[in-house]
């Protein structure tokens, strides 16, 4: 599928495109060396999970964006990380019966051309689910800006990843996701990340 600004929306194969989408990750992540091989071999694990999808945004042959999630489920580390802070505010149930947008990242010279809200769109839309879970930097993003106009809405806050100084919001949105406006960059946090 032809997205916006001429970028092509596409399945890709995670486990084969994991090297390319981590490049696409630090850039837009900004991502040390070493974080980047560590989650290789999470990106590898992903992979193998059932009900993975994971697409490309590819523009003159190389990959400028790339997203992918999963049904989730209670056993995934971000899972057990997130639960706590869910269920504190009467949201334990977001972990059940829903599509975790796992990752999400669009190179900065490709952000605010609607690729990352295509990205989300078509993987929620191919996820047969009836709501999506993701985590995203907790600060008024331009990424936290677009989650809010395709439809998320915070259901935790200031959570608490290991290995890291960030904050994370936790957000859920009901699917399909509604229309976009404003700002449209994606990135996301380290969702199901172990």
């Amino acid at each position: 599928m032809t997205g916006p600004a001429g970028v092509r929306i596409e399945a890709i194969d995670l486990a084969a495109w994991a090297p390319q989408a981590l490049d696409v990750q630090a850039v837009a992540f900004g991502l040390t060396p070493e974080e980047v091989m560590v989650r290789l071999h999470i990106v590898g694990r992903h992979a193998q999970q059932p009900g993975v999808i994971a697409l490309g945004a590819v523009s003159g042959g190389r990959l400028v964006g790339f997203g992918y999630g999963m049904p989730n489920r209670r056993d995934h580390w971000w899972s057990t990380v997130i639960e706590p802070y869910l269920v504190a505010r009467g949201h334990g149930a977001w972990l059940d019966d829903v599509f975790a947008v796992t990752e999400l990242h669009v190179l900065p010279e490709f952000q605010g051309r609607g690729v990352g809200s295509a990205l989300i769109r078509t993987l929620t839309a191919r996820s047969g689910a009836d709501r999506s879970i993701l985590s995203a930097i907790d600060a008024e993003t331009p990424a936290r800006r677009l989650y809010r106009s395709l439809g998320y809405r915070d259901l935790a806050r200031a959570v608490h990843f290991p290995n890291t100084e960030r904050r994370y919001a936790v957000m859920g949105a009901p699917l399909p996701l509604r229309g976009a406006g404003g700002a449209d960059v994606a990135q996301s946090a380290p969702a199901n990340s172990r």
